[in-house]
């Protein structure tokens, strides 16, 4: 089974646990893709009533073509659940996302959420978050002084490695927000609760990819067979 396959079954599995009447997160990245296509045709086909929260415009502009109903956070501050892929998973439900640039729509919109069941298909999963390079945002104004910092940071907590300015048409990569991306290849995160505030204690860091206490239950297509972490 090829990894699109595995995400689709895992879209399916967490599609599921939504109900009638749900104010749904909806996330970003191609597994969360495969979410809003099958979510899509039962809002065709079922009439089932949802509305949805985007935590993209990439993603806005997929719901909007597909016909799933749409609303802001503004109008609706409370959700009942969001469904989101991760570019990582641990055994504890912590999360490496960002990969496609909506982290910090995605940890609002999460922290919105009573609930927060993430999607993957079997590659996701770690031993220790990592291997995948941290997304971390920032704004552009003194971006070299917040790198310094970061670096800084970082190496306080034993990690040291790269980080690289996310680019697109050579181009530094600008987010729904106006913010650029530092994506930091440390490696082993043995603590990432500490690496996590000391982010947030740089004033240039705007959010970064560590998504802690956050997902409830994660969906986990392997092979043939599905797990399920936490409580759905």
């Amino acid at each position: 089974m090829d990894a699109a396959e595995g995400k689709r079954r895992a879209a399916a599995a967490a599609l599921a646990e939504v109900q009638a009447g749900m104010r749904l997160g909806i996330g970003t990245g191609s597994t969360a893709e495969a979410f809003i296509h099958l979510l899509a045709v039962r809002v065709r086909d079922e009439g089932l009533r949802v509305v949805g929260v985007p935590t993209s415009e990439r993603t806005a502009a997929l719901c909007r073509d597909l016909g799933v109903p749409l609303t802001t956070l503004d109008e609706l501050p409370e959700l009942d659940l969001t469904i989101d892929g991760a570019d990582e998973i641990d055994g504890a439900l912590r999360l490496v996302k960002g990969g496609g640039g909506a982290l910090l729509r995605e940890k609002i919109v999460a922290a919105s959420s009573a609930r927060m069941i993430v999607i993957a298909d079997g590659s996701k999963t770690v031993e220790a978050l990592g291997a995948f390079p941290l997304p971390i945002e920032i704004n552009p104004f003194g971006a070299v002084a917040t790198r310094l910092q970061i670096e800084k940071a970082a190496s306080r907590l034993g990690l040291n490695g790269p980080l690289a300015l996310r680019r697109r048409d050579d181009r530094p990569f600008v987010t729904d927000g106006g913010h650029h991306i530092l994506d930091a290849s440390f490696g082993r995160i043995p603590d990432p609760e500490a690496l996590s505030a000391s982010l947030h204690a740089v004033p240039g860091v705007v959010e970064h990819g560590l998504f802690i206490g956050m997902a409830t239950a994660a969906v986990i297509a392997r092979g043939e067979d599905i797990e399920v972490r936490g409580a759905l």
